[in-house]
C-alpha cells in the first residue's frame, strides 16, 4: 500500500515536528510519499525527504498554492489520489480546512483525529471531548484522514528521499487570497509546546491575563487559554484549548485559574492553581496549590 502524506508548510519552512510525528502513523500504513506546496516549497520539500520513513517527496511550487487556500491544494491532491490507498496530514487548521474537500471530491469519508492506527481499515479516534476512543473501519477504496500527532512519536531525521517536482494542479477558482493578519511571538507553538501555561475565568480579565503570560515566558512556555477565557474576552481565540480549541500533550501543564473541564487534563504532569478547594481539576492534578492566582502566580514568577 502507498500513502500520500501532506506535509505542512507555512511561508516556505516545513513544520517538521508534525510532519515528522504523521509519519509515525503514516509509516503503518505503506510506503510514505510526502506532498509539500507552496509559492516556494523546494526548501520544505528538502527537509521533509530527511525525515526517516519517507520514500519519496513531491514538491508542487507555484503562486497558487502560496496563501494557503483549501481548494486549489484539494484540486491537487485529488488529481494524485489514484495512487495511494491513505491519504492523510497532520491535524492542522490547514488540514481540517483541506482534507474534508479532498473527502467530499473522493466521495469518501473523512476520518478526523486519528489517534491510534489499528491496521490499514480501522483506526481509533476520539469523541465526546476525548472521553471516550472510538473505534472505526472504513471500507472506502481510498482512505482520508487527518492525524492527532500529539499522541505519535517524532520520526528520526537522517533520512535520504528523492524529491520530485510535479506540475501545478488546476485551479477551481473558488476563492482569492485577500490578505493574512498573522499574529507573531517568540513563545512555542501551543499544539507542540513542552510546557504549556492556561489561564481560566478566574483570572478575570484581560488585563490580569498578563500574569499568565509572565509565568509563561519564565518557564519558556505556550500560553493557554480555556473557552471560558477566550469567550470572555481575556484571551484571543488562537489561544484557546480543548475540544473547540486546540490539542495539547505538554511534558508539564500548568493550569491557573481553570475548574477542570475535561479537555485540560492533557499533559504528562498537571499542576492546578485554583483557590477553590472543590475544584474538579485537583482530583486529576498531580500538584495542586489551593491559593489565590493573584498571591501565588506572582510569588512564583518572582521564585523560578
Amino acid at each position: 500500500m502507498a500513502v500520500l502524506l501532506i506535509g505542512e508548510v507555512t511561508d516556505g519552512t516545513l513544520a517538521v515536528d508534525a510532519t515528522a510525528k504523521a509519519v509515525t502513523a503514516a509509516r503503518k500504513l505503506g510506503d510514505v510519499t510526502v506532498l509539500c506546496t507552496g509559492a516556494s516549497a523546494k526548501a520544505a520539500a528538502d527537509e521533509a525527504a530527511k525525515i526517516e520513513g519517507v520514500s519519496k517527496v513531491l514538491v508542487a511550487e507555484d503562486a497558487l498554492y502560496g496563501h494557503r487556500l483549501a481548494e486549489p491544494v484539494a484540486a491537487l491532491i485529488v488529481s494524485l489520489a489514484s495512487g495511494y490507498s491513505h491519504i492523510v496530514a497532520p491535524s492542522t487548521t490547514d488540514a481540517k480546512n483541506i482534507m474534508p474537500r479532498v473527502a467530499a471530491l473522493l466521495d469518501v469519508m473523512i476520518l478526523s483525529d486519528v489517534v491510534g492506527v489499528v491496521d490499514a481499515d480501522t483506526f481509533e479516534r476520539p469523541i465526546y471531548a476525548g472521553n471516550a476512543i472510538q473505534t472505526v473501519k472504513s471500507t472506502d477504496s481510498v482512505k482520508v484522514m487527518t492525524i492527532r500527532t500529539s499522541t505519535f512519536d517524532l520520526a528520526p531525521m537522517g533520512g535520504s528521499a528523492p524529491v520530485e517536482a510535479i506540475a501545478t494542479g488546476d485551479n477551481p477558482g473558488l476563492s482569492e487570497w485577500v490578505e493574512d493578519k498573522v499574529a507573531a511571538s517568540d513563545r512555542p507553538e501551543l499544539t507542540s509546546a513542552g510546557v504549556v501555561v492556561s489561564g481560566g475565568r478566574g483570572v478575570g480579565s484581560e488585563a490580569d491575563f498578563a500574569l499568565i503570560e509572565k509565568l509563561a515566558d519564565k518557564l519558556g512556555a505556550a500560553v493557554g487559554a480555556s473557552r471560558a477565557a477566550v469567550d470572555s474576552g481575556y484571551a484571543p481565540n488562537d489561544w484557546q484549548v480543548g475540544q473547540t480549541g486546540k490539542v495539547v500533550a505538554p511534558d508539564l501543564y500548568v493550569a491557573v485559574g481553570i475548574s477542570g473541564a475535561i479537555q485540560h487534563l492533557a499533559g504528562k504532569i498537571i499542576v492546578a492553581i485554583n483557590k477553590d478547594e472543590e475544584a474538579p481539576i485537583f482530583q486529576v492534578a498531580d500538584y495542586g496549590l489551593v491559593a489565590d492566582l493573584f498571591t501565588a502566580v506572582p510569588e512564583l514568577i518572582e521564585k523560578i
